[in-house]
């Protein structure tokens, strides 16, 4: 991933800390058939291993999994708030105009040997985490007990499950670090004026240390 220094972020607690914000990972590999890629919904253990272990499951009928146990690599991309950022939002504007858009984002790449797991017990206990994970800040939250058990039975022979042992984790967070501090506060203002997930970007970049 192209990471001017400034945008380098390599605290591994901030970059874990993106993937239980934003769980749903990008898994891409390269076999025989090409580039292969999915959308699935990540558990990230800090303790497992070094730089940490994404488990996840995806479904017995998408044949990724099977790709995935061959793989000697896979890729995980995660993607935190991003915006448009305006050029009529900087100061420099109105002084020279030598000024163009871009774009701001926040990004984790995780790469590791994917091992796909085929076990019942595992795939329950990895489906329930996922649950407490997802469900934690409902008022009632829904627990796998409540379905019935031959239903979630016939769920997990659906399903397979998968884990990644992390090698390799890079963050970059392009949040306007090399821009001055008037074009960082315009910037700020234009999105929060704007609204929505916007307003995520904006709290962003102004605790962000400037490069």
């Amino acid at each position: 991933m192209y990471c001017p220094p400034h945008f380098r972020e390599d605290r591994m607690e901030v970059q874990h800390a993106l993937i239980r914000a934003h769980p749903l990972g990008l898994i891409v590999t390269a076999g025989a058939e090409g580039l292969n890629a999915d959308s699935l919904p990540f558990l990230i253990d800090p303790t497992a291993s070094r730089r940490g272990t994404l488990i996840a499951h995806l479904a017995r009928a998408n044949d990724h999994w099977r790709a995935l146990a061959d793989a000697e690599e896979c890729l995980i991309v995660f993607q935190g708030p991003h915006a448009y950022l305006s050029p009529s939002w900087y100061a420099t504007k109105r002084v020279t105009g030598k000024v163009v858009p871009t774009w701001n984002y926040i990004t984790v790449h995780a790469w590791g040997r994917p091992r796909v797991i085929d076990d019942v017990v595992w795939l329950r206990d990895q489906v329930v985490d996922l649950t407490e994970q997802n469900e934690a800040s409902l008022s009632e939250p829904w627990r796998v007990e409540d379905a019935p058990e031959t239903f979630v039975a016939s769920q997990l022979r659906g399903i397979v499950g998968l884990e990644v042992v992390i090698d390799r984790i890079e963050g970059k967070w392009k949040m306007s670090q090399n821009r001055s501090e008037a074009d960082r506060a315009g910037v700020v203002e234009g999105l929060r004026l704007g609204g929505g997930a916007n307003i995520a970007v904006a709290d962003c970049i102004a605790s962000a240390t400037p490069s």
